[in-house]
């Protein structure tokens, strides 16, 4: 990517944009609408929107508030949560995604990340990792599903060289560990899974301060993906982009 990007993200519980720490203790950050509508506003490069609860509650994307979204959003936009099957991702770009993220279903039936790459092409989507860290295993760290509750036993850098290698065109880890914390990205996470893989990575979890997105781009991250530091207005995207472009990291200007 010839520049590093920024991804609000917009965790929705029950039709509210909500933040947690470490994937609980969550509070509500706003109305959806507004949100995408005041990001696009301030240069934001691309949008995320995942539905928390839908994978634990066993039911589908709640397609009315992405349609919603989509209306006022005016960069590419990412929709994740409850999304197990062709033709759940079909309803979901239908409403108006423009890239459909996947974890728990992708995990447990890999051939669905060929098949939709197939369908939709590999420049929609996306395989969504939530990790943890796990001494015995390679890598240091563990896939974990079910909206992070659930650990599989599998090497979280394993599955994102296997799921990229199956067509996905972005890879999107989460280190639960430090998720909403603002205490940093898990830097060693994403230049482990850059080294592994060729298409873009997402930074997730534990942005807190301008130096953290920094510290990720030089990690290697194409998009810098944040949720807390931007809801509650510690950081702005202007802000960002001008702090990151003065330290030499290439940003998109504002339109």
């Amino acid at each position: 990517m010839e520049h590093v990007l920024i991804m609000p993200c917009l965790d929705i519980k029950d039709g509210r944009v909500v933040k947690g720490v470490q994937f609980v203790e969550l509070q509500d950050a706003g109305d959806p609408v507004a949100c995408a509508r005041a990001y696009c506003a301030a240069g934001a490069d691309e949008l995320a929107f995942l539905d928390i609860t839908a994978t634990i509650q066993g039911r589908k994307t709640m397609l009315q508030t992405v349609r919603s979204v989509a209306a006022v959003t005016t960069v590419p936009f990412t929709v994740g949560g409850g999304i197990g099957s062709i033709a759940d991702a079909e309803a979901v770009l239908a409403a108006g995604a423009d890239r459909i993220s996947m974890s728990s279903a992708a995990f447990r039936r890999p051939q669905l990340i060929d098949e939709a790459a197939r369908r939709f092409g590999s420049e929609r989507v996306v395989v969504a990792v939530d990790v943890d860290r796990n001494p015995e295993l390679p890598s240091g760290y563990e896939v974990y599903v079910d909206g992070g509750s659930t650990p599989t036993g599998k090497d979280a850098v394993d599955w994102a060289r296997e799921a990229a290698a199956r067509g996905a065109g972005i890879i999107l880890p989460t280190s639960k560990a430090c998720d909403g914390t603002r205490a940093g990205y898990d830097l060693p996470l994403i230049r482990r899974i850059k080294k592994v893989v060729a298409v873009p990575v997402v930074a997730s979890g534990g942005a807190g301060t301008r130096e953290h997105f920094l510290e990720a781009a030089k990690a290697g991250a194409d998009i810098l993906l944040a949720a807390s530091v931007f809801h509650f207005g510690r950081i702005t995207i202007p802000e960002l982009k001008k702090y990151l472009a003065a330290q030499g990291v290439p940003v998109k200007e504002q339109v």
